[in-house]
């Protein structure tokens, strides 16, 4: 499975694009976005982020949930990338990074014309579009568990 994390929300772009950081509301989702993915027992294996410091951060947020390190992949950085190519051999991947470029990755293997809001996942087996959630889905799922 290929699990693509779009960054939360970010400052806004003045200056160095690279550089922006996340907001309280961005910190909140990438937390959010990690807590949801370990209580869905999604079994990540290992985390590519973007080096963009809103990916990079979101990703470390992310994975305090999910006990895994991060790992910096330029291909990410923007662009058009080949995401089964990116993580061929690394069993269950999450990828964090940007718009449009994942609704694009999305669209070439599945068909699928989506748009991934800051925050949100879409999760991938194959061609098959497995999963299409919002922050607010993310921030719930997280919530949930945390009242058991």
């Amino acid at each position: 499975m290929i699990y693509l994390l779009r960054h939360g929300d970010a400052e806004d772009g003045e200056g160095d694009d690279a550089a922006r950081r996340l907001t309280a509301k961005g910190e909140r989702q990438a937390t959010a976005g990690g807590r949801a993915l370990a209580a869905l027992g999604a079994g990540i294996d290992a985390c590519l982020t973007s080096p963009k410091l809103r990916a990079a951060e979101t990703a470390r947020l992310a994975c305090r949930a999910l006990d895994i390190e991060v790992e910096t992949a330029s291909e990410l950085r923007g662009g058009a990338f080949d995401a089964p190519e990116l993580t061929a051999g690394r069993g269950n991947v999450l990828l964090v990074g940007h718009e449009p470029d994942f609704s694009s990755e999305v669209a070439r293997l599945t068909g699928a014309r989506v748009k991934l809001r800051k925050g949100g996942l879409a999760v991938l087996d194959g061609s098959t579009l497995v999963a299409l959630l919002r922050p607010r889905d993310l921030a719930a799922i997280a919530a949930a568990e945390s009242a058991r």
